[in-house]
């Protein structure tokens, strides 16, 4: 039996990585259902914290804009994501905009006294969606909780997920320091997952939108495209809640593919027919001209709110820093991680780490002492490469071969995410790199490998 020791990367501390693990037990036992999964968490002892409460961070009096940057090509689908990443109504909002441009001063309102706008109408309907027939690749959900919706019949990988209640799925003895994937059930297939993450929040984020749509459009003439940009927006709120307050909790691991099947089922709802998450040729181009127009005022902000933004980037970014400088903590952790799945004496060791966590691992393993029983390290979004050419890793200066003793290595990036590097090029025949398509746009491409299956499907030939 394969054990897999599972590495975060940074910025994640319990809650987060409880929802990743349970995330790579899923994927991984519908792949190989022998595989064990072991815990290593880091985080929690060794990440960042602002130890004398944030006293290094100067308090600004005073709003100053910078100026825009690059515009975004209006062909890139990806665009419509990065914008309702900053803003789930803006769209919805640069849409209405153009609609009461065309109304002008004397166009006709588009209804018939004492009939209702239709406008409110559609307000009516995005206040009725439901994720119920959600479909993407195959698997039932039946008892999925949360907010009031109806979700019978959410299909998605292949896998009966029978009582999911809420957060999404059940994993029988998930608290131990691993898991066998021998009968593990439920929440592992696409979007089963994406749709009890969302479930309770989907109520208050189609309210939002019906009533922007109500207030900003009402009394204009019809246009065309509206179904597929409210059933965005309602998804993007809805996942903007699901991530917590001021995004406190790690951000919510999507796959494309169960995005678009979400946002096509609820522009279904509507009576569009967006199935793609591209926007509707009449609407062709607003999102990105929102975007564009977004980012100078997004920019006065953040220098307004740079105490809170500081505060909440120093897990993400203070491990980084802190591995650096003091990382010996955490190669010491992986390492007992690693003994420990030796001992237990379940087969050969995986070492499956995501951004930073590869690249301690990858120190670790270069070492001149490495952890004995590694067969194979899998680095997924990790910077490990960069650092080498930079000069930058700890165990390993660069011009120097990888040991003779270090294991196959696989590394795993996703052209989207920034903070994914390739390898091959770097250690000429010691790396084997795979691409990955998750469809999203940075950043939440760098935290979305998990909830993509292809990753498991290509992994599952690849462990020992």
């Amino acid at each position: 039996m394969t054990s897999v020791v599972f590495v975060h990367g940074t910025g994640v501390r319990a809650k987060s990585y409880e929802k990743s693990f349970a995330r790579v037990v899923n994927g991984l036992g519908r792949v190989r259902a022998e595989v064990r999964v072991v815990r290593c968490l880091w985080g929690e002892e060794h990440g960042a914290s602002l130890g004398l409460d944030g006293a290094s961070v100067p308090v600004r009096s005073k709003n100053r804009g910078v100026g825009g940057g690059e515009l975004l090509d209006e062909d890139d689908p990806l665009a419509v994501w990065a914008l309702l990443e900053v803003d789930p109504l803006a769209e919805l909002r640069e849409f209405a905009e153009a609609a009461r441009a065309r109304r002008g001063g004397g166009a006709r309102a588009g209804f018939a006294p004492g009939r209702q706008d239709p406008w409110h109408t559609i307000a009516d309907r995005v206040r009725g969606l439901s994720l119920a027939g959600v479909s993407g690749g195959g698997e039932s959900v039946a008892g999925v909780s949360g907010g009031g919706l109806s979700l019978a019949g959410v299909s998605g990988g292949g896998e009966s997920l029978e009582g999911v209640s809420g957060g999404g799925q059940s994993v029988a003895g998930a608290s131990g320091g691993g898991l066998s994937m021998a009968g593990v059930s439920g929440g592992g297939g696409s979007p089963a997952e994406l749709v009890s993450d969302l479930a309770p929040h989907l109520g208050p984020a189609a309210g939002r939108v019906a009533h922007e749509i109500s207030r900003t459009l009402g009394g204009t003439p019809p246009a065309d495209g509206i179904e597929a940009i409210a059933a965005r927006a309602v998804y993007a709120l809805a996942v903007q809640r699901a991530e917590g307050p001021d995004g406190a909790d790690e951000p919510l691991p999507v796959d494309g593919a169960d995005r678009d099947a979400v946002v096509g089922a609820l522009t279904d709802q509507l009576g569009g027919t967006d199935r793609g998450g591209f926007a509707a040729r009449a609407a062709k181009g607003v999102a990105v001209r929102a975007l564009n127009s977004y980012l100078s005022p997004l920019s006065s902000l953040a220098h307004s709110f740079r105490s809170g933004i500081t505060r909440g980037s120093v897990p993400a970014g203070g491990d980084i820093l802190r591995y650096q400088a003091r990382g010996a903590g955490v190669r010491a952790a992986i390492r007992a991680a690693v003994r420990e799945a030796v001992d237990s004496g379940h087969g050969p060791v995986v070492l499956l780490a995501h951004s930073l966590g590869g690249i301690a691992c990858v120190d670790l393993l270069a070492e001149p002492d490495p952890p004995a029983g590694v067969e194979l390290l899998v680095t997924v979004g990790s910077q490990a490469p960069f650092l080498y050419e930079l000069d930058a890793l700890t165990a390993l200066r660069r011009g120097e071969p990888l040991p003779a003793a270090f294991p196959r290595w696989i590394n795993v990036y996703d052209e989207h995410d920034l903070l994914g590097f390739v390898g091959a090029k770097v250690f000429p025949g010691r790396v084997t790199d795979l691409r990955v398509d998750t469809r999203q746009p940075f950043p939440r491409a760098h935290t979305s490998y998990f909830a993509h299956h292809r990753l498991y499907e290509l992994l599952a030939p690849e462990l020992p």
